[in-house]
């Protein structure tokens, strides 16, 4: 069992931190040099904050990422699960599958467990 996040949602995250940080756009090849990684890589990995509305892309000369209003409120939790997919409440940590009317052992702690987790990402906020 792994307890990890992708590379791409830590880049989406340290993206919007460095997006809501800037004095004006930010292009896609200066954000991805300040992050050490390729524009392509960036793009891909900010899609999904793009798409929800959480960053503006604008192309063009003056073009790059802008935050958007939304960006201010955005919690830890919602660019995970953009870029993840949401956590899966019904997912057995043991079996794999979804939890069935026989529990495993795990099922009441790895509940609380996650639940916790959830509730932590929730009130983190993606900027500061």
């Amino acid at each position: 069992m792994h307890l990890e996040v992708s590379r791409r949602t830590d880049l989406a995250l340290r993206a919007v931190r460095a997006v809501h940080a800037a004095d004006g756009p930010v292009s896609g090849r200066a954000l991805a040099e300040q992050l050490e990684t390729s524009p392509t890589y960036l793009a891909q990995a900010v899609a999904p904050v793009v798409a929800h509305g959480w960053l503006a892309s604008r192309s063009g000369p003056n073009g790059g990422y802008l935050p958007t209003a939304a960006t201010a409120s955005l919690s830890v939790l919602q660019v995970l699960e953009a870029v993840e997919g949401e956590i899966d409440d019904a997912q057995c940590v043991l079996a794999g599958g979804p939890c069935g009317t026989d529990r495993c052992a795990m099922h009441e702690a790895w509940c609380r467990g996650r639940a916790a987790l959830r509730a932590a990402l929730a009130t983190e906020p993606a900027v500061g």
